[in-house]
């Protein structure tokens, strides 16, 4: 079976990131996308602590494509280096797990 995992990717500007994940959803990059806001985050930046609220997105995709994610977030998103974390999928319905492999790979022409 294809190997399957969650990204999960965040942005200062939650209806920024809500586009930015419709655009991923459009490439057939991930399958769907559960945005979330607002989330209150805390982290360590350049020897400070920053406190501040965001959106959080978690994408259901082929492991294979976390590179591509990836890669097309750097080219677009905001953050000087955007928070992208992919964790595995090990188990789940087979009926939906079927479907995200089958939402991510190219339509067949």
């Amino acid at each position: 079976m294809t190997e399957l995992c969650e990204v999960v990717i965040t942005a200062p500007d939650p209806d920024w990131l809500r586009r930015f994940t419709r655009e991923l959803v459009d490439r057939r990059l991930c399958s769907s996308v559960h945005n979330f806001s607002p989330v209150h985050s805390i982290y360590r930046w350049q020897g400070e602590v920053h406190e501040r609220t965001e959106g959080r997105a978690s994408l259901h995709t082929r492991r294979e494509l976390v590179a591509a994610i990836v890669e097309y977030a750097k080219e677009r998103h905001p953050y000087q280096v955007p928070s992208i974390s992919a964790r595995p999928i090990h188990d789940g319905n087979p009926e939906y797990l079927n479907w995200i492999a089958a939402e991510t790979q190219p339509p067949q022409r």
